[in-house]
């Protein structure tokens, strides 16, 4: 089984996540990773979906997400040339004494100390996931008191774009859809 990465544009209004997130939880599958944000457009929102899977599933998951009526589009970057990027901020306990170990791991990193107090820096770091993964595997013996992850996001590279041309909100059959449900 391998990670696999789908984006998919849906229109911008309740209750699509929870249409996308239902289509996974009946047919079993966990999501590893689910960033949701607003786009270009004020009507369309991206979705970035990360799952362990075999390519035939994940294939088998892409036509299901089609069959939702706030589906524009949908693809597969697994098979794409992409660009995907996570970030994390991590509070980690720094005293005095392993300050300096600590700001010296956030540089090789190139990570941002965005915040400062006596007992701890909060750190800003954006990359890949094994970038991520390294950092805090490295800052743990100094001790991480919180953390948090955005989830991957992605896009594909050069002029592989979601298309989203010709899109018109299709406003009635989404209502017919939620009287049905």
């Amino acid at each position: 089984m391998a990670k696999h990465i789908l984006a998919a544009l849906v229109e911008n209004r309740p209750g699509v996540l929870a249409r996308v997130a239902n289509l996974f939880r009946r047919r079993s599958f966990n999501i590893d990773s689910l960033s949701v944000g607003r786009t270009q457009r004020d009507e369309m929102s991206r979705m970035t979906i990360v799952m362990e899977s075999d390519s035939a599933e994940a294939d088998r998951l892409v036509k299901n997400l089609y069959k939702l009526v706030d589906v524009v589009h949908v693809d597969h970057l697994h098979s794409q040339p992409s660009v995907v990027r996570e970030m994390a901020l991590v509070k980690v306990r720094a005293s005095s004494e392993n300050r300096r170990e600590v700001i010296q791991l956030c540089d090789i990193f190139r990570a941002r100390i965005i915040d400062v107090s006596a007992e701890s820096l909060v750190v800003e770091i954006t990359g890949e996931e094994e970038k991520l993964e390294n950092f805090t595997e490295l800052v743990r013996p100094f001790g991480i008191v919180e953390m948090v992850r955005t989830g991957m996001i992605a896009l594909g590279r050069g002029g592989h774009t979601l298309k989203d041309e010709g899109f018109k909100p299709n406003r009635s059959r989404a209502a017919a859809r939620r009287n049905v449900l």
